[in-house]
């Protein structure tokens, strides 16, 4: 008889979130044996945890065949861990969320009933956020920025918790860019997407892991990873400077042959322009230090990711990585 291959796959980065671990457990399992008959596999992919998730993780491996454990050797970041899952899913459709239950797991259902209706993405869209005013504030001005100046249609408000059908699965895990932002990836793509709203909870529990450090980063990929629109902007910037200062040269000889020059006048002019420009010099060397900083990290072809060890995997699955 043939083995049975999941016809779902549930991907969930860990980074220190043993508090939420249990409850998880107890709301996904559920979820996805109805939906898909029992055929499903969940993989977990330990991004370097230091609370005890990982022998939490192994544990329920332990008692669950369908559970499948990735450790990385440290902190590779998000979206490594999302891509370590992408490659490791044997699922005919493969499901992307968090372990916060931020993404409630009741949403799936809608999920896939939209992928049996056709659709090869199916994507949540945040109607709502739990989360301070600071924080949604930024979300909305960075997904709307990114809107305007992306060179692809990236959907508002949308995360990385979606739905994507095999095919679109093996397209990304072909795409191995080290700067990731998977969400811009799922809409480079293209295929059939369709997008489902719902209210993103409240973390369960633990401190959020996306520190402004990282979300400036991931803002930064999107930016960089899916718009020539900075460099465009840096020499329209450095344009309309040399144009200003064109002008004012102009202005002093114009004056200075209709009038009697007047004596110079202190220097707090002279040094607010030499500021201004070496300012705007600065700004500008820094964008294309970004494209040539991703430039250089392409060039030395590091892995995403470094795998200890994995929990529940098959001879046949550790022999194929």
């Amino acid at each position: 008889m043939e083995p049975k291959y999941p016809t779902i796959s549930a991907i969930l980065p860990v980074y220190n979130e043993r508090e939420n671990l249990d409850t998880l457990m107890t709301r996904l399992p559920p979820v996805l044996d109805s939906a898909a008959d029992g055929l499903f596999e969940i993989v977990f992919v330990d991004d370097g945890s230091r609370d005890g998730s990982a022998e939490i993780l192994d544990s329920i491996s332990a008692s669950d065949p369908r559970v499948r454990v990735i450790h990385f050797s440290r902190n590779f970041g998000h979206q490594a861990a999302l891509q370590a899952g992408l490659d490791a899913a044997v699922g005919d459709a493969v499901i992307l969320m968090d372990a916060d239950l931020q993404d409630p797991p009741e949403v799936l259902h809608q999920f896939i009933e939209k992928w049996q209706q056709g659709y090869d993405v199916v994507y949540a869209v945040r109607r709502k956020r739990k989360e301070n005013w600071l924080k949604r504030a930024a979300y909305s001005i960075f997904y709307r920025s990114m809107k305007v100046i992306a060179e692809i249609d990236v959907p508002l408000d949308v995360g990385d918790f979606c739905l994507m059908d095999r095919r679109v699965v093996d397209t990304l895990v072909t795409l191995r860019e080290r700067h990731r932002f998977l969400r811009g990836l799922r809409s480079w793509v293209g295929f059939r997407q369709i997008g489902i709203e719902y209210q993103r909870d409240a973390r369960l529990a633990g401190a959020p892991k996306y520190t402004l450090r990282k979300l400036i980063g991931l803002a930064l990929s999107g930016y960089i990873g899916f718009s020539s629109m900075p460099l465009r902007a840096a020499a329209w910037l450095g344009f309309l400077s040399a144009a200003g200062g064109f002008s004012i040269a102009i202005w002093v000889l114009v004056r200075t042959l209709i009038e009697l020059p007047s004596p110079p006048r202190g220097w707090a002019s002279t040094m607010s322009v030499i500021l201004f420009v070496g300012g705007v010099q600065l700004f500008v060397l820094g964008i294309i230090g970004e494209y040539l900083g991703r430039v250089y990290d392409e060039v030395r072809n590091r892995p995403l990711y470094v795998v200890r060890s994995r929990t529940g995997f098959s001879a046949t699955d550790e022999a194929s990585k």
